[in-house]
């Protein structure tokens, strides 16, 4: 029993750590800005956002004409439903999750990949993130 109470006091230092790294990704992640397509409507933004979202998946590993099919799910939803600026995610059905968001650089919109769930293994990436494009013809709004 010694032994066991020894080993749980040396990983205690190791959780908080973690804990405390958590804390600092949740709060870089909360100064990300997210904003809004305003223009989904018309069809050179709709056009260009289901182009840029499909290449993204692509590129991940998603064969193309699922990524256009999920692209083109996507982008009716967005341009359906009011969300408002927050970050989306997208469901495939090689099971892999990616998380989304769009921000304005400037009068620029920006497609970005920060996030992809596959079974136990996720990676974030808040920093630097994982991928981006830009969105030519559409406008945003925070």
């Amino acid at each position: 029993m010694a032994g066991l109470h020894h080993m749980t006091r040396s990983t205690y230092p190791i959780q908080r750590s973690w804990a405390v790294s958590l804390v600092i990704v949740l709060r870089v992640a909360g100064c990300a800005s997210v904003a809004k397509v305003t223009n989904l409507g018309e069809e050179s933004c709709r056009a260009s956002f289901t182009h840029q979202l499909s290449s993204i998946l692509t590129h991940e590993g998603e064969k193309p004409e699922t990524a256009d099919a999920l692209a083109d799910k996507t982008v009716y939803t967005l341009s359906t439903y009011d969300l408002g600026p927050r970050s989306f995610a997208i469901a495939a059905l090689s099971g892999t999750d990616y998380r989304f968001f769009v921000d304005r650089k400037g009068a620029d919109c920006v497609l970005t990949l920060f996030g992809r769930q596959k079974g136990f293994f996720s990676y974030t990436n808040n920093l630097a993130y994982i991928a981006t494009e830009m969105l030519p013809d559409c406008t945003c709004a925070d």
